[in-house]
């Protein structure tokens, strides 16, 4: 089945304490929104991705990669006022059936190729797939006022990329937007389809702070993986 990315990034910085966006902020030597384009090319090279960005961020992200000469092929989409409508703008673009669309934010470059694998792998045989990972720290749920411990081993940390046939997934978006929609495999079992859960990786975090800036930093450097 032929493979399609949505790749979201449209954050603006303000957790990040800085001006320019966090997709564009740099980590190890190239903007972050390019390790995570080359990761999916590493995985499969005939991929076909698309890159969701605000429209005031595209002449900039035109010129990073003029400047980068970062030439590895992909569709520049507008995104949308919110997630949701974002990756409906980039879904407009594919044409096709029997596909399988993946759905990833762009500031998560540390997924690993074992977890994109998966997911794919997966969505293929079942229908869609999301990576999860375990809660490694105790947690309280608080309600009316009071609060008390919940058993961790029923609960899961979600990451992207979410994997899904196209059938499903562009029905699932023809929906209204609802604030109830939190992650795209939310919008999809809003129409009862069940969600597969494959395994994540830890290092798949979604670089929001400078704290985890840092610690991207760190692990490309402690594992010395070229990225690009």
């Amino acid at each position: 089945m032929k493979k399609i990315v949505i790749i979201v990034a449209g954050g603006r910085g303000k957790r990040m304490q800085s001006e320019i966006p966090k997709q564009f902020l740099p980590l190890y030597g190239f903007p972050i929104l390019m390790h995570t384009i080359k990761k999916f090319f590493r995985y499969d090279n005939s991929i076909y991705i698309i890159v969701v960005l605000p429209k005031i961020q595209i002449k900039t992200w035109n010129k990073f990669c003029n400047d980068y000469k970062f030439d590895y092929k992909h569709e520049i989409v507008r995104g949308g006022i919110t997630r949701f409508h974002s990756v409906k703008n980039g879904l407009a673009k594919i044409s096709g059936n029997d596909l399988l669309i993946a759905i990833h934010d762009g500031v998560r470059p540390l997924v690993s190729l074992e977890t994109i694998r998966g997911c794919f792998k997966k969505a293929e045989s079942e229908g869609n797939a999301i990576p999860v990972i375990d809660i490694p720290e105790s947690i309280r749920k608080i309600e009316n006022g009071k609060n008390h411990p919940v058993d961790r081993s029923k609960h899961k940390l979600i990451q992207t990329p979410q994997v899904f046939h196209s059938d499903m997934l562009l029905k699932a978006y023809e929906q209204e937007y609802d604030s109830k929609f939190t992650d795209d495999a939310s919008v999809v079992e809003s129409l009862g389809f069940s969600i597969n859960l494959v395994e994540g990786n830890k290092e798949n975090i979604k670089i929001t702070t400078p704290a985890d800036l840092v610690i991207a930093e760190s692990y490309l450097k402690s594992t010395q993986y070229y990225y690009i």
